[in-house]
């Protein structure tokens, strides 16, 4: 018995040994973001990154009192590069998803937008709207089907652009598969190109990405259609990814992201680059 109990206590201490090994001390992070999604993220002029995550990447890192670089990753296999190590997490308004959460952990969510689609102010599809402003798909009602079907009445057989592997294009493919050619993209800035040049007949995105390029020069001839949608296959929000044995980090940005909306820091930071309050409130 003596045996027994001297053999389950060193049991006991190697594996907490190991487990004190394997905790990380965070002391440096790298964050990866694309770079290209304006207001969320872009790059400026001068080659700089910049927009909403770039100044609360900023904020969160010194809650946490870490040092923080932020570095670009094309949007196209910014999840494999995560898993290989060549960063510790992900800020490039990723919205938590089922498929995403089975390969990588999130945060709580910081910020949340609906998605909706935008056509040419001369567009046959400018003037459509449904009953309702807005859509919520984990739970679909009487009205809100009725608003969906009357979306896919309004775009059969047209061409919607989407940027490829997001959340947009899923729903795309899931409630409008069948009814409509969808175009995919590299980044937002080609797609909206495109829509411009007339090439496809409509877009969709996030109301946080169209809303500040409507309202900009640019944007004058572009027009918000249709109501704006969100759960289901758009997620739960947009929150920070890292790897699931990184859970710890998760956490971590988690009490720092609580600490900027009990401040009113998120809301500021959401306002200033949105021109609406995006941010996620409790």
């Amino acid at each position: 018995m003596k045996n027994f109990k001297v053999s389950l206590l060193m049991a006991v201490i190697v594996v907490f040994t190991f487990a004190a090994a394997e905790a990380k001390e965070w002391k440096e992070i790298t964050i990866a973001t694309e770079g290209a999604f304006a207001p969320w993220n872009f790059t400026d002029s001068s080659g700089k990154l910049d927009g909403f995550e770039i100044e609360l990447a900023a904020d969160l890192c010194n809650r946490m009192n870490v040092k923080c670089t932020v570095v670009p990753q094309a949007w196209d296999g910014i999840i494999p590069a995560l898993q290989a190590g060549k960063y510790d997490a992900i800020m490039a308004g990723m919205s938590m998803t089922d498929k995403r959460k089975k390969v990588v952990a999130f945060s709580r969510y910081y910020a949340a937008t609906p998605s909706l689609f935008i056509v040419l102010k001369d567009s046959p599809s400018a003037n459509f709207s449904t009953t309702m402003d807005r859509i919520t798909l984990d739970d679909i009602s009487s009205d809100e089907q009725a608003a969906l079907d009357a979306v896919g009445k309004e775009f059969k057989g047209k061409v919607i652009g989407v940027q490829n592997a997001t959340i947009q294009e899923k729903f795309l493919q899931q409630y409008l598969g069948d009814a409509v050619d969808i175009r995919g993209y590299d980044t937002q800035e080609n797609l909206e190109l495109d829509l411009h040049a007339g090439r496809i007949d409509a877009a969709l995105g996030a109301m946080s990405y169209w809303v500040s390029r409507v309202n900009s020069e640019k944007g004058q001839d572009m027009k918000m259609v249709g109501p704006g949608m969100t759960k289901g296959p758009f997620g739960e929000g947009v929150g920070v990814a890292v790897r699931q044995k990184d859970a710890d980090l998760a956490e971590l940005f988690s009490k720092a992201i609580d600490a900027a909306i009990a401040d009113g820091t998120l809301s500021k930071l959401a306002v200033k680059w949105f021109t609406f309050d995006a941010a996620a409130t409790e």
